[in-house]
């Protein structure tokens, strides 16, 4: 499984249909893209939410992050991510 780092910037639509049940849609979409939520954070600054997610490929977390922008109303900028020891193993040698 690859991770991600998923940002999200609220939208007017998406602060009027706030709610814990469409926090429970968003996950259920998550695993229906065969991905798995490894962590969500509300926060403050220039974006309003920062999830952590793993999925098995690149197709799969951007197919999950255009159907939750079209279920949400929330703009979601999705990227690639790596743990800093990966990241080491993989540039030491440069």
């Amino acid at each position: 499984m690859a991770t991600f780092i998923m940002l999200g910037k609220y939208t007017p639509q998406a602060l009027a249909d706030l709610s814990p049940q469409r926090t429970d849609k968003a996950v259920a979409l998550i695993k229906k893209y065969k991905g798995e939520l490894v962590s969500m954070y509300a926060a403050l600054g220039e974006n309003d939410l920062v999830l952590i997610l793993e999925f098995p490929g690149v197709e799969e977390a951007m197919k999950a992050s255009i159907a939750l922008t079209k279920m949400s109303g929330i703009a979601f900028n999705t990227s690639p991510i790596l743990p800093v020891e990966e990241f080491d193993k993989l540039t030491a040698k440069l």
